[in-house]
């Protein structure tokens, strides 16, 4: 992955010390795209600073998105000029921000965006995620034209689903660095 540089899309609230965005950035030197708000985010806002991002250098970028991150990666990828810089996208755990129970600091994330990305993709979902039912995580992998990889009953695949450094994650970043 030398050719190309790792962003990381954190979901709502940021990713923890605990969390492996935040190792894969210790580990590898990855970049975090930061947000101005992390509790009340606007998806405008969000898709405006990886477009920022993005344009701060002209090496293909693999996007390492995690929950709330999904959202973005798939909203971002309808709307910008600049996908041909995203050279693949691992989505991790994408929430459904359509159910009823989210709250409402996430409502402005609906309907979620469906349109097929631009660039290889891989979906991972967990079979007992309390933010996606696996059906829907399924769906919205078929409509954003990703591959599937199911890592069994994990939560949320994050911190508190003790995947620490997350080597099988890294694994699957990597096969799309080759692709």
């Amino acid at each position: 992955m030398k050719s190309k540089r790792v962003l990381l899309l954190p979901g709502w609230q940021n990713s923890g010390p605990g969390h492996w965005q935040t190792r894969w950035e210790a580990l590898y030197g990855d970049q975090r795209v930061e947000q101005h708000d992390w509790d009340w985010p606007k998806r405008g806002d969000w898709m405006a600073r990886l477009d920022e991002v993005l344009l701060e250098s002209d090496v293909p970028a693999l996007l390492a998105a995690h929950s709330l991150g999904c959202q973005l990666v798939a909203a971002w990828a309808e709307h910008s000029r600049h996908t041909a810089r995203v050279a693949g996208a691992l989505l991790v755990a994408p929430p459904d921000t359509e159910r009823e129970d989210m709250p409402p600091q996430l409502h402005n994330w609906r309907p979620i965006r469906r349109a097929r990305l631009p660039f290889p993709s891989i979906v991972v979902i967990s079979s007992d995620d309390p933010y996606g039912a696996p059906e829907r995580s399924t769906q919205m992998a078929a409509d954003w034209g990703a591959s599937v990889v199911i890592a069994g009953p994990r939560g949320h695949l994050n911190a508190e689903s003790g995947l620490g450094d997350w080597p099988e994650g890294r694994e699957l970043l990597g096969g799309l660095a080759k692709a």
